[in-house]
């Protein structure tokens, strides 16, 4: 089996893969690389081609989908608004009370035109899934406390509506295995468990929900031929989810290639492998669990209320890296992690009835 987490330099007691991920050995070399051939002036915006090219097939492998429902882009936000953009005026949206707001705001701008957004509890998600419902749109894992989402229901009540499915898998690929054929659309954005520089995400789309979207940041990377598309008048877009490409920061796809290419091995090679990747940081989260007498929950992130930032401040007195979020603190285990970390994290807040006043199990 693959030892991963050679992968990464040390760094001890970085708890914040949630944030933002740390890049693996072969993501700082692509860089340095790049940056050197950039510097000499014998890089070339053609030879970036093979970056995004090599990152779309990853992350297409990585998800389970045809590399022709790809489209790449900046942000998830970026594509989320082609989605809001698509409903027609008075569209009902529903999401999880508490989302992260780059799956929001980009429907709630669309207000002056009527579009409603409807905000539910996470555990009353799918039945909130009913006639009259255009899209229901939601992250797998909660970005504030690391809830999974029950996917399976939201897209059986969405199905029976006709409600358009889109998922952020973001705070889920790179542990948690996808299927992102099982959705119609999923937006992703690399730099955070899948250990990408900051500027990279993914698109994922059905042909059928293709059909209901207009390419609205279509440019010359969006044509069907890249390099013969750079003047007008004529245009003709990609025939597949290309035509959905915003055009890249080539820098940024020299390191996220490799990244993508890691773990697509990982998570789609050797299945012993990808579910000791999908193990590894739930275990260690699941091991300060027990110190401090919570129920194991199976899920890489734990949070806990921190309303004045007492716990955060301990944490990182004790050479802890982790997030205030939603008025606590989240700790995201990742595969750089260790038996080290764990034992930093329970010295610092204590074990057992020592836990932070207020704790609850996240089911």
């Amino acid at each position: 089996m693959t030892t991963y987490a050679d992968q990464w330099s040390s760094t001890p007691g970085y708890l914040n893969a949630a944030s933002m991920g740390l890049p693996p050995r072969g993501v700082l070399a692509a860089l340095q690389a790049t940056l050197t051939g950039w510097q000499a002036g014998t890089v070339s915006a053609p030879g970036f081609d093979a970056d995004v090219h090599a990152a779309r097939t990853a992350f297409a492998r990585l998800v389970g989908v045809d590399v022709g429902r790809v489209a790449v882009g900046p942000q998830v936000s970026t594509f989320m608004g082609l989605v809001a953009s698509a409903l027609p005026d008075g569209a009902r949206v529903v999401c999880p009370t508490g989302e992260f707001t780059s799956v929001t705001f980009p429907f709630m701008v669309h207000a002056d035109r009527g579009l409603i957004v409807e905000h539910v509890p996470l555990d009353a998600l799918a039945e909130a899934v009913r006639p009259g419902v255009d899209v229901v749109a939601f992250s797998l894992v909660q970005s504030a406390d690391g809830a999974l989402a029950d996917a399976d229901a939201v897209v059986r009540a969405a199905r029976e509506v006709g409600a358009l499915v889109v998922v952020d898998l973001t705070q889920a690929a790179g542990w948690l295995p996808v299927d992102a054929s099982a959705f119609d659309i999923t937006v992703t954005g690399a730099y955070k468990w899948l250990c990408a520089p900051r500027g990279s995400a993914f698109l994922t789309i059905s042909e059928e929900a293709g059909r209901r979207l207009r390419p609205l940041h279509a440019g010359w990377y969006a044509g069907e031929s890249v390099w013969e598309s750079v003047y007008g008048p004529r245009m003709q877009l990609a025939a597949d989810a290309r035509r959905f490409d915003v055009s890249p920061a080539w820098i940024v796809w020299a390191g996220t290639a490799p990244a993508l290419g890691l773990f697509a091995d990982l998570m789609r090679g050797d299945p012993s492998t990808a579910q000791a990747v999908r193990r590894h940081g739930a275990d260690l989260a699941d091991l300060v669990r027990a110190e401090l007498g919570l129920e194991p929950t199976g899920l890489p992130i734990l949070s806990l209320p921190d309303p004045d930032g007492a716990v955060l401040g301990r944490l990182t007195a004790a050479g802890c890296t982790a997030a205030a979020r939603a008025g606590g603190v989240r700790l995201a285990f990742h595969l750089w992690n260790d038996q080290d970390d764990v034992d930093r994290v329970v010295s610092a807040l204590g074990a057992g009835a020592a836990r932070p006043e207020g704790v609850q199990v996240q089911a």
